[in-house]
Order: structure tokens, then C-alpha cells, then sequence
């Protein structure tokens, strides 16, 4: 979507930070439910949460190709987040399910590998349906793979699965979509210049409700925030690594979009063609990360990951208007490569640092680490766009999500 969002912008006539929202309603939908979802997996199943977020999937994504007007589309996006956030929310957590304790490494390799060949595919299948037909079939393509990825999963998934037996805490789901959805909201207001009266308001309720949010969840054995898992060192290092990645990934995936067009002069075809390498490199980075783990430190090979990260963004912020394409294709493997050589074995440390009762929990907040990430990265965007001169605006994003990456080199 996100090599579409300069087309969104002229065909709604839209600013491009007001039509980033078609990304971040997306992305906040997730942020407020999937610690939700995740809690919901340890009492109901995963296998049922699993199904159902790619049941509504399906619709979600039928209604967003039928679109016609931004906030159709926006509208649809935001309850296509909560589908997204039910499959999220519980991907890791089926692994220990589905592989033997001693083969988990093994699955995190393969869904690493999994994750990297989608996102490879991503970019290429864009600009393939760009090619030939409007960017509603963008959409349309998710509902024939999302009733494909459907039935398989009634048909494979695992059954029996050990449940915390717990009730569902409403007043904790309701307090944590309050909480996360204040603070990104809050975030995109100043990133578009609301009254500061307003701002203040919602920075008041913010503080309130997170307060009692944080306190409620320090009285629950197994809380839906996983406190109890952010009190293990390396579970919360490697959540705070994950977070800073995934902040530095977006604000290179949004803002490169807006230079390589408008800039550069290139198509929304040639836009995805040249975003490529960049998960290509993942592909390639990952897997091989999966097998030198059991060899390194997961944090030697997590700093030296991002600090290829790190140095690849910066590389992208000098680019010009007389870059070359090559120039512009091998700063972005020299990213991907870097991100995946951090993400398989933080991954890995995130989840295999957790009790494996509490599989649901550190499956949530691994996801909710990403997502975020990629919301504060989206939001960022927004607020820099909004303040910094429209030629020097995606040169900005890319150093200062170099900085972040620096972060996550040195933490972890």
C-alpha cells in the first residue's frame, strides 16, 4: 500500500501526511487490540482467534476494493487492522505448538523465511497489478489468497492447545485500546498542527487512563500487558530493540515512496521494482541469521544488524534528484540485509525467554512491538512532512530513523 499512497493522495485529493492515515488507521487498529487478541488466544485457542482475524480479513479487504471515497477506504483499512491484529497477535505463539520444543529454532527460521519471501513478493506483486490495473485490485488480490490461507488453516492447524483458564478482563482490553489509541492519536495530532487546547486535553486523559491501566495490570497474575514478562532483562531489552527497528523501518518504507516519485520522476511501477532488494536482502539475511544464532550471541548478531541498518538509511538520506537506480538498489539491500540479520534472533530471544504458558503474551507483544514501531515510524513521517521543506522532507525521515537504528545497534 504503501507505494500506492502518492496515487491516493491525487485521486482523493488529499495531502500526503492526511493520507498516510490509510496506513496508520490500519496500524492503530492493531496497536489497541492485540495484546487483546493475544489474551484472548490463551483462554480461547489460538487456532480460533487465528481463523476468525483471517475470516474478516477476507471481508475487510473485499469492502477496501470497493472503496470509492478516502475515509470508504480509510474505514475499511482500520477494521482491516483489527482482522490483522487477530492473525498477529497469535502467529508465534501456534509455533510452539506446531514444532517440537526441540525444533522451535527451526520454525522461527522458516516463518522468518516465510515473512521475507511475502515481503519480497510485495513490492514486485504491487507494481505487477499497478502495471495493468487500478490500485483497488491491490485489495481484491487479498480475498482468493485470504480464502486460500483459510481453509488450509482449518485443515492443519493444531487443535490441542494447553489454555490459561482466566477470564477475559474487558476493563483492561478497554483501558488498553483507550491508552494506545490516545497516544497515537495524540502523536498524529501534533504531526497535524491541531490546537494545542486539544492536544492538552488528550494528553490529560492519556496520563489518567494509563496510569490506571499500568496499576490495574500490577494486581493480575497474568496480565494482559505482560508485565510479568517485561520484568525478564532480555525480554525487555529485546522488545525495545525491536521497537527502535521497526520505528527506522518506516520512516524509510513511507517516506521513500513520496522521493522516488516525486523526485525522481519514477512510476508507482518502477516505485515497487525498486523497493525490492530491500526484503530480496531480508530473504537472503534472515534464514542465514537463524543458522549463526546457534552459533553467536543473538546480540553480537543483533548490533551488527542494525548497525548495517543503520548505515544503510543514512547512505539513502544523501541521495539526489541525479542518483542512479543502482546507487538507490544497493543502499536498500544494504538495509534489508542488515534488518534481517537483527530480526530472526530477537525474535527468537523474545519468545524463547517467555514461559511457555505465556506463549500468548510474548507473541502479543512481540507484534505489538512491530506494529508500534511502525505506527510511531508512520507518524514521525507525518509530523516531519508537516514541518520540514518538501525537498529535504524524506531525507530528514531516513537520518532519523538511522538514529533510531544506532539505538537498537548499541541496546542490543
Amino acid at each position: 500500500v504503501n507505494i500506492v499512497l502518492p496515487t491516493l493522495s491525487h485521486d482523493f485529493g488529499t495531502s500526503p501526511a492526511v493520507t498516510t492515515w490509510i496506513i496508520n488507521g490500519y496500524q492503530l487498529a492493531i496497536v489497541i487490540s492485540l495484546l487483546s487478541f493475544s489474551a484472548l488466544g490463551e483462554i480461547i485457542g489460538y487456532r480460533k482467534v487465528f481463523l476468525s482475524g483471517i475470516g474478516l480479513f477476507c471481508v475487510t479487504s473485499l469492502i477496501c476494493a470497493l472503496s470509492d471515497s478516502f475515509w470508504t477506504l480509510t474505514v475499511a483499512r482500520i477494521f482491516q487492522g483489527f482482522s490483522a491484529s487477530a492473525i498477529t497477535s497469535v502467529n508465534t505463539a501456534q509455533l510452539r505448538y506446531i514444532y517440537p520444543k526441540s525444533q522451535i529454532g527451526r520454525g522461527m527460521r522458516i516463518n522468518a523465511m516465510v515473512v521475507a519471501i511475502s515481503a519480497a513478493a510485495g513490492p514486485s506483486v504491487a507494481s505487477g497489478i499497478l502495471s495493468i490495473a487500478s490500485w483497488h485490485w491491490l485489495f481484491a488480490i487479498n480475498v482468493p489468497l485470504g480464502l486460500t490461507a483459510l481453509l488450509l488453516g482449518i485443515k492443519h492447524l493444531p487443535r490441542q492447545e494447553e489454555r490459561t483458564k482466566r477470564k477475559f478482563d474487558y476493563i483492561s482490553a478497554i483501558a488498553n485500546a483507550v491508552t494506545f489509541g490516545l497516544l497515537i492519536y495524540t502523536l498524529d495530532g501534533f504531526a497535524h498542527h491541531e490546537k494545542m487546547d486539544f492536544l492538552f486535553i488528550q494528553l490529560i486523559v492519556l496520563a489518567v487512563v494509563g496510569t490506571y491501566y499500568v496499576r490495574r495490570q500490577l494486581t493480575q497474575t497474568t496480565p494482559l500487558l505482560p508485565l510479568d514478562l517485561l520484568r525478564i532483562p532480555i525480554f525487555r531489552l529485546s522488545i525495545l530493540t525491536s521497537i527502535c527497528s521497526f520505528i527506522a523501518q518506516m520512516t524509510a518504507m513511507v517516506s521513500l515512496p513520496f522521493f522516488l516519485q516525486n523526485t525522481l520522476g519514477h512510476s508507482e511501477v518502477m516505485t515497487g521494482l525498486l523497493l525490492t532488494p530491500w526484503p530480496l536482502a531480508t530473504l537472503v539475511t534472515a534464514p542465514l541469521a537463524g543458522y549463526l544464532v546457534e552459533r553467536i550471541h543473538p546480540g553480537i548478531l543483533g548490533s551488527v544488524g542494525m548497525a548495517l541498518f543503520a548505515v544503510g538509511l543514512f547512505s539513502l538520506s544523501s541521495l539526489t534528484a541525479e542518483s542512479s537506480d543502482i546507487s538507490i538498489i544497493l543502499r536498500l539491500m544494504l538495509c534489508g540485509a542488515g534488518f534481517g540479520l537483527f530480526q530472526t534472533p530477537n525474535n527468537s530471544t523474545i519468545i524463547s525467554s517467555a514461559p511457555t504458558q505465556r506463549s500468548g503474551g510474548a507473541s502479543g507483544m512481540l507484534g505489538m512491538a512491530r506494529l508500534l514501531g511502525q505506527t510511531t515510524g508512520t507518524t514521525l513521517v507525518a509530523l516531519l512532512f508537516s514541518f520540514v521543506a518538501h525537498d529535504r522532507s524524506t531525507a530528514v525521515c531516513l537520518m532519523v530513523g538511522s538514529g533510531f537504528a544506532v539505538v537498537a545497534a548499541i541496546v542490543s
